[in-house]
């Protein structure tokens, strides 16, 4: 991968993760999603998602390390986590590097579906019956999206918001899940040649401005309407997912 060592790509990348960080630190999630979605505007998504490893590793264990109930989620999510990771592996051996128009239309729908389901703001219910077996299901098709976009999000955030955590635990939760394929997605990026140490220095290099547009985003949480920047936020994400499928597809 050679592009992302450009100087204007560096610079789209600076302000993609500022942007990103900005929106993670505001409302407590998107970094993924506006990361790999704006950066795959210029770049495919599998290039995308490994300059987002450093940056995404570091934020999710930030957030899974302020909770509480390590050990009691971790017990509670394994089935979810091991069908995550183990699907994003046997994915990425065959998606990475082969199919990038594919992986640019997959990533357009994603991001319009997570983005209607924000706006919706569903409020759905999974019984401890159900968990039980929807759980590996849900990991499976997580680690197939993770692999196909570089984006952990969606159906796993929906999935666990659905199990009546309460908002420590659910953040908690999420940032287990989130961190447990940012790291299978790194070694399927690794095994394809897509993140080698050159790209893995640009990647840190990305905390920065993450780490800075987090902090900003923190800062701004407090002064403006959260239901308001959401929904901006989603619609935005609406945007952009739908220009991203139409310009692959046409």
């Amino acid at each position: 991968m050679t592009f992302p060592l450009d100087p204007s790509a560096l610079l789209i990348a600076a302000f993609a993760f500022l942007l990103a960080g900005f929106v993670k630190g505001v409302v407590g999630l998107g970094l993924p999603p506006v990361a790999v979605g704006l950066l795959s505007l210029v770049m495919t998504p599998a290039e995308a998602a490994a300059l987002l490893v450093v940056p995404a590793f570091v934020t999710n264990v930030w957030q899974l390390a302020a909770g509480p109930r390590f050990g009691a989620l971790a017990r509670r999510l394994w089935p979810l986590l091991a069908a995550s990771a183990l699907a994003t592996l046997a994915a990425g051996a065959v998606l990475h590097g082969r199919y990038g128009r594919e992986a640019t239309i997959a990533l357009g729908f994603a991001l319009m579906i997570y983005a209607a389901y924000g706006l919706a703001a569903l409020r759905l219910a999974v019984s401890p019956a159900v968990e039980r077996w929807l759980a590996p299901l849900v990991g499976a098709a997580t680690g197939v999206v993770t692999a196909a976009t570089g984006v952990s999000s969606f159906p796993a955030a929906p999935y666990l918001g659905s199990l009546g955590l309460n908002r420590d635990d659910l953040i908690q939760a999420l940032g287990l899940s989130f961190t447990v394929s940012t790291i299978a997605l790194a070694i399927a990026l690794t095994g394809s040649g897509l993140l080698g140490p050159k790209i893995a220095g640009i990647s840190t290099l990305a905390l920065v401005p993450a780490l800075g547009g987090m902090f900003v985003g923190g800062w701004v949480r407090g002064r403006v309407s959260e239901p308001v920047f959401r929904r901006c936020f989603f619609l935005g994400l609406l945007g952009l997912g739908a220009h991203l499928a139409a310009r692959a597809l046409f």
